[in-house]
């Protein structure tokens, strides 16, 4: 199963693409998110393997997350036009995951965050089931960019009852 989620955010690409790197900012605006720890390597550098727990309701989650690809390695100084790529693979209990996403200049200070998701399953059941759990997915991945935006725009933190 594949799809791509897309949102504008009102900021210059280098901010974006900083603050989304930050691991501190993570539980600000990853809804669910428990754990997110480096095992191996530096947060963010490829070839990083880390342990991510998220929870959703009463359901907990654990996988093992691969940082694939990041472009520029710096994220200071992007040179103008340049696309900002982050890619890592997750793979969890019965499932593979890749992310990957773009960070695109729109225009002065707004920026195009494109995220391509694409999943696997290993049991028949899930396999069959996503064909129908795709717009769950989908939705899903399409509050981390709205929480993300918020976050990064507004200040508004997920895990406050007042936002």
């Amino acid at each position: 199963m594949k799809y791509t989620n897309s949102i504008e955010i009102a900021l210059p690409r280098e901010r974006v693409a900083q603050l989304l790197a930050d691991p501190i900012h993570l539980p600000s605006w990853l809804r669910g998110l428990v754990v997110h720890e480096p095992v191996t390597g530096v947060h963010g550098a490829v070839g990083t393997r880390s342990r991510v727990v998220l929870r959703s309701g009463t359901q907990t989650m654990e996988a093992t997350e691969t940082v694939t690809h990041r472009e520029p390695a710096n994220l200071h100084d992007i040179p103008a036009g340049a696309v900002v790529r982050f890619e890592r693979e997750i793979v969890g209990r019965g499932m593979w995951n890749a992310a990957r996403d773009r960070l695109t200049e729109t225009g002065p200070g707004t920026t195009l965050w494109e995220s391509e998701s694409e999943y696997r399953f290993d049991h028949l059941l899930m396999r069959l089931a996503s064909g129908l759990l795709r717009g769950t997915f989908r939705r899903q991945s399409q509050q981390h960019l709205e929480d993300f935006k918020a976050f990064a725009e507004q200040g508004k933190d997920v895990r406050d009852p007042r936002s």
